[in-house]
């Protein structure tokens, strides 16, 4: 890998070999600082206990949060978040607060708020007024602490609207022009906007000042980088190369052991910024 940028493991789909509460620790032996994670908990408002453990986790490991996700409900089952969704619009509400916190807690300025999945029962645009309104407190929120919120275009759900950079820019925009927050980004997964058919190198040149947050994954498979033919050195390379200096979240599955799947990266890898 011909560059320097800084590289986290998003614990939610690596390390599943282990209890969610050992794999930051799991990640700090493997060498990286940071770790990120999809919403950790069953439900929007965990108990303060649960939320206790889940930092001391990461904590105890010696690691940063990089990234973290608001409560999107049952991922496994099919759902890709609430922002957008008419009948669980009040568990994102809900699940604002909570979630910043932990970021203020563990120092974590990066809360990716899927958008949701197109609903029967309600109108498109309408969705889309709910959403901007939502994403509008979740800004607010985040803002407090100075941190931003990321909007993800996501490839294998048939129902969920963003597919490529544009569709998440235009989300932002919305934001921006109805509440006049500026603190939303987009988070360029270059794998998931590969698979839509996206031209990543295009969004690279074009909106690198936008993205906030990168993830990387390999196609076909969604395995780590060298298991597939996208060009991830590459983009990552001219990333760098036009100013983006923020972190590379690993949210591939790995091909075997999490442990074994580091292999394609460079040595000094897990140097904190």
């Amino acid at each position: 890998m011909g560059h320097t940028l800084s590289y986290e493991v998003n614990c939610s789909i690596l390390f599943t070999e282990l209890p969610l509460l050992e794999r930051p620790a799991a990640a700090r032996a493997a060498g990286f600082d940071a770790v990120e994670f999809w919403w950790p908990f069953a439900q929007a408002v965990p108990s303060d206990r649960d939320v206790d453990a889940f930092v001391a986790a990461v904590q105890d490991a010696g690691v940063r949060l990089a990234g973290l996700n608001f409560f999107a409900g049952d991922m496994g089952g099919g759902d890709r978040g609430l922002v957008s969704w008419p009948a669980r619009s009040g568990e994102f509400r809900d699940n604002i607060e909570v979630t910043v916190s932990i970021g203020e807690r563990l120092g974590c300025m990066a809360f990716n708020a899927l958008y949701g999945n197109r609903v029967d029962e309600m109108p498109a645009q309408q969705q889309d007024e709910l959403a901007t309104e939502n994403l509008a407190l979740a800004a607010r929120a985040a803002a407090r602490i100075g941190g931003t919120i990321l909007i993800e275009p996501v490839s294998g759900a048939p129902a969920y609207p963003l597919r490529t950079a544009a569709d998440a820019l235009d989300v932002i925009g919305r934001v921006q022009a109805a509440a006049g927050a500026d603190n939303l980004g987009l988070l360029a997964d270059l794998y998931h906007l590969a698979v839509n058919g996206d031209d990543v190198d295009k969004v690279i040149a074009s909106h690198v000042s936008q993205i906030a947050h990168v993830q990387i994954a390999d196609h076909p498979g969604r395995h780590e980088p060298g298991t597939g033919e996208l060009p991830l050195d590459r983009q990552l390379t001219d990333l760098q190369a036009r100013g983006y200096t923020g972190w590379v979240g690993l949210e591939y599955k790995p091909s075997g052991a999490s442990a074994d799947s580091f292999g394609w990266l460079p040595r000094e890898r897990s140097s904190s910024r």
